[in-house]
């Protein structure tokens, strides 16, 4: 049997498309399980009425209301997706056929979206530039929980997530930065697709990507290790970040000694000809999408440098709840 989990949080509006979309799979899950994460709206309503599994707690945070899920599952595989992810109708199929490999323990799916804003579009172009860098990898160290499968024994025997993250927020990270360091296999079907509404306008976009950033330093922390390189992140992304910082830092030192403006001009210029090959691939998509990608790729750099500034004064007062492999 399966078990496909649901955490959902005030989930009134977004979680009737995914449990309709669940139903309708050309492989039905053995379970659905919803975690009512101490909504203040009609979420339980809406999974009883759906006819599903309602598990309910207080507040706590999606790691937490996915350990729940996880303990009261009775499948050997889980499946975790989100209140506001709507899965393809062979998303099950997809997210499972991968374990018929006795060595893998868990999968990750991928996102789309139906959305025409040009934010929304130009991050859908994003998460695309990741799953082209993970379909050249045999084994992955990352598995988001949007579109998610793990062995239950997996889940269970590594704790399931750490509930100090309390964010929807890099949980997903730690969780398959511990998995990989155990050696474990870790692959990526990019045929296993739930559609999602990304950010569409600027700010909400900057905002997101301020958090992540954030809370990226908070599992650094815990696996110091990934910081060099992991399988999700592009090494291009990594020296726009720190393009950024010489952008912010000379613009400050300038104030002191004028000449100096002509570092962050000169940072600048660098940070917008490495953006040149995701222009060239927003490009393909629409001309028009072309052109704000430059901006794209300025606000991204800008968000992480604000957001991984300000994690790495958070780490510091950061006390994960489950154990971790420490350095020294």
């Amino acid at each position: 049997m399966i078990s496909v989990i649901i955490p959902a949080y005030n989930a009134a509006q977004t979680l009737p498309a995914c449990l309709a979309a669940l139903q309708g799979q050309t492989q039905p899950p053995g379970e659905i399980i919803v975690v009512d994460d101490g909504s203040q709206d009609q979420t339980a309503q809406v999974a009883r009425a759906y006819g599903v599994q309602l598990l309910e707690q207080p507040h706590q945070g999606p790691a937490a209301a996915r350990n729940l899920g996880i303990r009261q599952a009775r499948s050997d595989i889980i499946l975790l997706t989100d209140a506001d992810c709507v899965p393809e109708p062979t998303w099950v199929a997809e997210m499972t056929h991968p374990f018929a490999d006795p060595r893998v323990a868990g999968v990750k799916g991928s996102y789309r979206t139906h959305q025409q804003e040009r934010v929304a579009r130009l991050a859908q172009e994003e998460f695309e530039e990741r799953y082209d860098l993970l379909e050249r990898q045999a084994t992955i160290d990352f598995i988001d929980s949007h579109a998610a499968a793990f062995r239950t024994s997996v889940l269970r025997e590594s704790g399931g997530f750490d509930p100090a993250f309390s964010q929807a927020n890099n949980e997903d990270v730690d969780l398959s930065y511990r998995l990989a360091e155990k050696g474990l296999k870790l692959v990526f079907n990019r045929q296993a697709v739930v559609y999602h509404r990304h950010q569409a306008t600027w700010g909400a976009y900057l905002r997101l990507k301020i958090k992540r950033g954030y809370w990226r330093m908070m599992a650094y922390r815990l696996h110091p290790g990934k910081v060099v390189r992991d399988s999700y992140t592009p090494q291009l992304l990594k020296a726009q970040l720190a393009l950024m910082y010489l952008v912010l830092g000379f613009v400050g030192l300038a104030f002191v000694f004028p000449p100096l403006g002509w570092g962050a001009v000169a940072a600048l210029v660098g940070l917008c000809l490495s953006a040149i090959p995701f222009i060239r691939r927003a490009t393909q998509q629409d001309k028009a999408l072309g052109i704000a990608a430059l901006v794209f790729i300025i606000v991204r750099a800008l968000a992480f440098a604000l957001g991984v500034a300000g994690g790495t004064v958070g780490m510091f007062f950061f006390r994960p709840a489950l154990p971790h492999k420490r350095e020294g």
